[in-house]
């Protein structure tokens, strides 16, 4: 298997790209006013359902269970979907999957796509390797839009674009629109109901024209084969309705068994993303019908790292993900730095988990996403499937701080000699006792402390030490 791959360029480690990212003043007022709007928003959506625990809790124990039983769920998915006339592809890693799907839309003659936001197809790549071969892409939900027009990167898994504020959009739209199809109108302005009239009178003309669709899913069901994907503008309605060949990307941890078990998740998503109690637009589809919707449909299973996550006892909570973002919205650190800092499609506290499982630890961005937290514990409090991420953090810790490095053979180093002190009183009290005669020289940043102290002052020592006082005035 090939290495997994997020669809992300290469990144520097966290602390150096967040440094960078909480000194743009535009960038954490965008996010600042969005997270803090779609945070209290949710909470109140949350809190008009009397029974929200319990809710949390089935859907908890809905996806522990497939989880558990994932290899007999995915046979019985294959079945259903092949049965109402779909096809069915497995997909190990990245280039498989691409692969797939640039074989699929080859093979129709056309060489463009109409898409409906997702994030596995991010993660793989898709959009890169589909226009290596020659197919040129097209985004349609709006943010996702956004993004594309602007050579940009998504920095929020509901809201790709939540860095962008009005007027960079307006920009983008006026600059960018008569590349990529019907231009933006003379004289656009920044008010959200022009900037929407004109992202829909430049996508229409791609919906009737387009004959090919990709799309990913937020849920697959078991029992049926049928596939679901919930949104807020309609385009997706118009991607997996309208072309006549539809493929689907989705990661094999989106399966639930029943029809039944997809009622839970029709409460909590819409309320823990967009703080709806319903979102405007279900779209569910189970295969192909004469004479309605795709004449072909394919679904290609994608693993890319999820069987390996699944082995983890610890970590494979990872996969309970319904990706609502909830967790990115209550985040201080998220809302301080966004999401590009992460390095990956997954941001926030679910991308600081899911990422390094999926791609490993070794490199110098997934060794630094399980420190990309404060570990207050808001991030499991919000999830509405009851993800305890900073328990996961902590385990991605130790994998960390296990293999090695510089900055962790210090500190190991330096614990060691605390732990070899601290367990003989003679060697503690003379070391206090040079630390207090020499106080006056310390400096402000001992060698080797300058990650820590760049954000703190070291506390001056006192005068004398508390064993001084104690026998002193104690005796």
């Amino acid at each position: 298997m090939s290495r997994t791959h997020l669809g992300m360029p290469s990144f520097p480690p966290f602390p150096e790209a967040a440094g960078a990212a909480v000194h743009n003043a535009t960038l954490r007022a965008n996010l600042r006013h969005a997270t803090h709007t779609i945070r209290d928003r949710r909470a109140a959506a949350v809190a008009e359902l009397a029974d929200w625990d319990r809710l949390r809790e089935a859907g908890r124990q809905i996806k522990d269970h497939t989880l558990r039983h994932l290899d007999r769920y995915l046979e019985q998915l294959e079945s259903a979907v092949t049965a109402a006339g779909g096809t069915v592809h497995w997909a190990a890693d990245a280039d498989d999957a691409n692969r797939i799907v640039a074989d699929l839309v080859k093979a129709t003659g056309e060489r463009e796509v109409v898409k409906v936001k997702s994030m596995a197809t991010q993660e793989i790549g898709l959009n890169e390797a589909l226009a290596a071969e020659g197919v040129s892409v097209y985004e349609t939900d709006l943010a996702e839009l956004i993004v594309q027009l602007g050579d940009d990167r998504p920095s929020h898994i509901l809201v790709p674009a939540i860095h962008r504020n009005r007027g960079e959009i307006r920009d983008i739209f006026r600059a960018e629109m008569g590349n990529w199809g019907r231009a933006a109108r003379d004289g656009l302005t920044d008010d959200p109901a022009d900037l929407a009239e004109a992202a829909r009178l430049h996508l229409r003309e791609k919906f009737l024209r387009a004959r090919v669709a990709v799309s990913g899913a937020n849920f697959m069901v078991a029992e049926t084969g049928t596939l679901i994907v919930f949104e807020s503008e309609g385009n997706g309605r118009m991607c997996l309705t309208l072309p006549e060949t539809l493929i689907s990307v989705v990661g094999i941890e989106k399966t639930v068994p029943t029809w039944r078990d997809l009622e839970v998740f029709l409460q909590t998503l819409p309320r823990s993303s967009t703080a709806e109690r319903m979102n405007p637009y279900t779209s569910m589809w189970t295969g192909t019908t004469d004479g309605d919707g795709p004449r072909a449909f394919h679904l290609v299973l994608l693993d890319n790292g999820r069987t390996e996550v699944l082995a983890d006892a610890t970590g494979r909570q990872a996969l309970r993900c319904i990706r609502c973002s909830a967790c990115l919205n209550v985040c201080p650190v998220y809302e301080r730095a966004g999401g590009h800092a992460y390095g990956s499609v997954y941001p926030g506290p679910i991308g600081a988990i899911l990422s390094p499982q999926l791609r490993g630890i070794q490199s110098e961005i997934d060794a630094s996403l399980p420190y990309a937290s404060t570990l207050c514990g808001a991030c499991y409090e919000v999830c509405p499937v009851a993800i305890d991420i900073p328990e996961v953090l902590l385990h991605l810790r130790e994998g960390v701080a296990a293999q090695g490095g510089k900055g962790h053979r210090m500190e190991k180093a330096a614990i060691t000699a605390a732990g070899w002190v601290l367990n003989r009183p003679g060697a503690l009290a003379a070391g206090e006792k040079l630390l207090t005669a020499t106080r006056a020289l310390h400096p402000k940043s001992p060698p080797g402390a300058g990650a820590w102290t760049g954000g703190r002052e070291l506390p001056e020592l006192p005068a004398r030490s508390f064993r001084d006082w104690w026998r002193r005035n104690r005796r």
